[in-house]
């Protein structure tokens, strides 16, 4: 986009000695070039913007107002007529349809040579180009400056909104504000129901900008990230946004992006570390992981910790224990590890982060370990994950299993497999439905006969007889304590 002087800019050079006829009010108008022509119409050569400078040879009285018409809808800037020439002085006719018009008319005496107009306005375009130039690198060189300062992205959102003279604001990826800075910047929420147009571009390559414009106000809405959409960032302003402003916002863009980019780098090489920290630990090197998490400038539970595997939203569980509870850090230590997150937390907090981090996904809490019997408290916690995913709680404490029998161990898919497998050759015996609830009966007596037969109703050669053809079915001795077992298990599965 061509950066022009304006036509009053134009005609003040005094050395010039333009005069002004007409079509005072336009001359705010910007003159994007100089085009010299004696054709009685020279619309097919001309673009708009220019300043048409002319002798008038071939333009007679009459023609004036069919001539100005022409120029006007062409969308010229204006009208220099040089007179001394064709002309001692601009027709009265032309002056008057330019009036009219509303048209510039700028009346060129003999000594001022049309190059010398042209010559002008190319300066003027080349220094006000170098000007818009140079006020981009001063405003990128601010935004930068503003970008190493501790508050980072915030610094950076806070410069763009002075630079514009309006608003700015930095979304996170589900289009929350996390810092907003100018006036009316609260009209950021209005655009949530646009970003999903950015969140998932047609095609493929990166997602666009969004650009929304009315008469009281323009927004540009761009995506922040390199690979994917990790976040939004908005301005807004009450005039259409200059080539120096959108050269501005694309600079803060990409400096939000480094943030963004660079951030989460260095967080995920911080998340490797942990889980290296936690493998230290798992392998009893406890002193050599304490060591290791000092460098990141953090610590361990000193006493007796309880630990929680979590399985959800990763990245939301390790972000609030990055945050802290109680509003501080706490000694809360969290690492990624598989497909959960390990979490160790001192034994009077525990009960706070789990609730805390139920919010984000299931939560099993092992009992007080320490540092040393940290395998077991890990163990204790994935039993107690792996019957949360089975219930309907979203915290579940290993010491609360230890009530609710071995079944409670057990996942609820794999005991109803094997309690079908089990018991298939009695299910499928004809219909004699009876022998399953004999075998139940007689594992519930405990194999005592008479007690068993007593609660079926029958006679003790009855049950003896059943039993016989029930171990015959499965292929299992009914004396052995570790088939019974099996058989309850698989009975009581069944219901």
């Amino acid at each position: 986009m061509i950066v022009a002087p304006t036509l009053r800019t134009v005609v003040r050079r005094l050395p010039l000695k333009l005069a002004v006829l007409a079509g005072h009010d336009a001359l705010d108008s910007r003159v994007r070039w100089v085009a010299v022509s004696e054709l009685e119409d020279p619309t097919p050569f001309l673009e708009g913007g220019e300043l048409v400078l002319t002798t008038g040879m071939r333009l007679h009285e009459a023609d004036a107002a069919p001539y100005v018409g022409r120029l006007v809808a062409r969308n010229v800037t204006g009208l220099g007529f040089g007179v001394g020439l064709g002309h001692e002085e601009i027709p009265a006719g032309l002056v008057e349809a330019a009036a009219l018009a509303g048209l510039p008319l700028i009346e060129v005496p003999r000594d001022t040579p049309f190059v010398a107009i042209s010559k002008l306005v190319s300066d003027l375009i080349a220094a006000e180009q170098y000007e818009e130039i140079s006020r981009a690198f001063a405003a990128q060189g601010r935004l930068t400056r503003a970008a190493l300062r501790p508050e980072g992205a915030a610094a950076v959102i806070d410069r763009l909104a002075h630079e514009l003279g309006g608003w700015a604001a930095l979304l996170d990826e589900a289009g929350a504000v996390r810092h907003a800075a100018g006036r009316d910047a609260s009209q950021v929420t209005r655009l949530l129901p646009e970003l999903e147009r950015l969140r998932k571009p047609a095609g493929r390559g990166a997602p666009a900008s969004l650009a929304l414009s009315t008469p009281a106000e323009h927004i540009v809405v761009q995506p922040l990230g390199a690979r994917r959409v990790r976040g939004f960032f908005a301005v807004g302003a009450e005039r259409p946004f200059t080539p120096v402003a959108h050269t501005v916002v694309n600079a803060a863009g990409s400096l939000l992006t480094l943030a963004i980019e660079h951030g989460r780098e260095h967080l995920a090489a911080e998340r490797r570390i942990r889980a290296a920290v936690l493998r230290l630990l798992l392998a009893g090197q406890a002193e050599a992981g304490r060591e290791v998490l000092d460098l990141l400038g953090e610590t361990l539970p000193v006493d007796r910790l309880v630990v929680l595997a979590v399985r959800g939203d990763r990245e939301a569980v390790l972000d609030a224990v990055a945050a802290g509870f109680a509003g501080a850090p706490t000694g809360v230590f969290a690492a990624p590890d598989a497909e959960r997150v390990v979490v160790l937390a001192p034994e009077g907090l525990a009960d706070e982060v789990a609730q805390a981090l139920a919010e984000y996904g299931e939560v099993g809490l092992g009992a007080p370990v320490g540092l040393d019997d940290l395998h077991a408290g890990l163990g204790q916690a994935d039993r107690a994950l792996a019957a949360a995913g089975r219930g309907t709680e979203r915290v579940t404490r290993f010491a609360d299993l230890a009530g609710q029998g071995l079944l409670s161990l057990l996942d609820a898919e794999a005991a109803e497999a094997f309690s079908a497998a089990l018991l298939a050759p009695l299910r499928e015996y004809g219909s004699r439905a009876d022998l399953l609830e004999s075998l139940r009966a007689y594992l519930a007596c405990n194999g005592h006969w008479d007690a068993a037969a007593q609660r079926l109703g029958v006679h003790r050669h009855t049950l003896r007889y059943r039993m016989r053809r029930v171990a015959e079915l499965l292929g299992r001795d009914l004396d052995d304590p570790g088939a019974r077992a099996e058989l309850w298990v698989a009975l009581t599965t069944a219901g």
